[in-house]
């Protein structure tokens, strides 16, 4: 073992080392750790959690994973960003998902108003050859037309209900 001077030195040397990668609270939050073993458990539980707070993270991630549905009135643009972030935890944790998995839960998850485009994309496609990425660029479109018609439509009653409209005379 090394002298006690020698350890010290040693210990300030990797602090100094360590310290420009920390973000403030990260620099305040190891700051007051004497040795570097404190300071890597310190950052390593903060990151990562305790056993106990991964295993309550992972069980977390899986039930939200396993109850994802389409919230009423939520674009596809907005499901596809709360899908990925799940599905990115869950490969951050190990789970390994094959593309016909994660197809038939987007399908799955989708409300009434989008059941029509989700029963003709499940009989023309198949699911293993194309991504999920592939998928909810498919279903925004349908969005994106969705939209358009119903403008239109919008416009159309508008201009009707306008020229059936009685001028009354002054």
């Amino acid at each position: 073992h090394y002298p006690l001077r020698r350890q010290r030195q040693m210990c300030i040397r990797d602090r100094n080392i360590i310290h420009p990668f920390l973000n403030c609270d990260e620099f305040f939050r190891v700051s007051t750790c004497t040795t570097m073993k404190e300071i890597w458990n310190l950052i390593q539980v903060t990151h990562e959690g305790t056993l106990k707070v991964r295993r309550a993270r992972k069980n977390y991630v899986i039930q939200e994973y396993e109850t994802f549905r389409m919230l009423q009135g939520e674009t596809i643009g907005n499901v596809q960003k709360r899908f990925t972030r799940i599905v990115n935890h869950l490969k951050d944790l190990g789970k390994v998902f094959e593309e016909k998995e994660l197809n038939v839960k987007i399908l799955k998850s989708f409300n009434k108003t989008r059941q029509l485009k989700v029963m003709t994309i499940s009989e023309s496609k198949d699911l293993t050859s194309i991504t999920h990425v592939e998928l909810f660029k498919k279903l925004r479109e349908y969005e994106m037309d969705m939209i358009r018609m119903a403008e239109e439509e919008a416009k159309e009653k508008k201009s009707r209900d306008l020229a059936l409209k009685p001028s009354i005379p002054s």
